[in-house]
């Protein structure tokens, strides 16, 4: 199983790196993708109804302003969606949280903070961690690593 990371523009690429490197640190194959709900429709339509034949288990999606993407993403597909909204501009990414976490009921997005690529991917894992047993040993790892960073921490 795979994870799909789409964003709205390539301008949105040093946030949603992010996620990519988490997924690469624990070994999870993904795709990236630019697809935008408004100006490639047709595309994106196809993109993510076509997700489960392409053996992805979770898709995170990244998008600022109006931020559609993930809504309609999971409006699209019943596979986890995990909403990540982008800091813009005009409202500091506060107009793209608002529109991820608004979802009507029935339709969810799992939504991190702005700017929040990391900890989004950090969901797909422990999701894909719930049937893989070796990759919820290295999500174990990854939590043991941070709690003895801040044991560690000296000032």
């Amino acid at each position: 199983m795979k994870v799909s990371v789409i964003m709205g523009s390539a301008s949105d690429w040093p946030v949603m790196k992010g996620a990519c490197d988490i997924l690469e640190q624990f070994g999870v194959p993904y795709e990236k993708k630019v697809l935008s709900a408004h100006r490639t429709p047709v595309e994106f339509t196809q993109f993510v109804k076509g997700a489960r034949d392409r053996d992805v288990a979770v898709l995170i999606a990244g998008a600022g302003g109006a931020a559609h993407l993930a809504g309609m993403t999971a409006a699209l597909t019943t596979l986890p969606v995990v909403g990540v909204p982008i800091a813009s501009k005009n409202l500091g990414g506060l107009d793209s949280l608002l529109s991820m976490v608004q979802m009507p009921s029935g339709i969810p997005v799992a939504t991190v903070a702005i700017d929040g690529a990391k900890n989004a991917a950090l969901i797909a894992v422990s999701i894909l961690a719930l049937s893989e047993p070796e990759l919820s040993a290295k999500l174990d790892s990854y939590r043991a690593a941070q709690a003895e960073k801040v044991l560690s921490s000296q000032i």
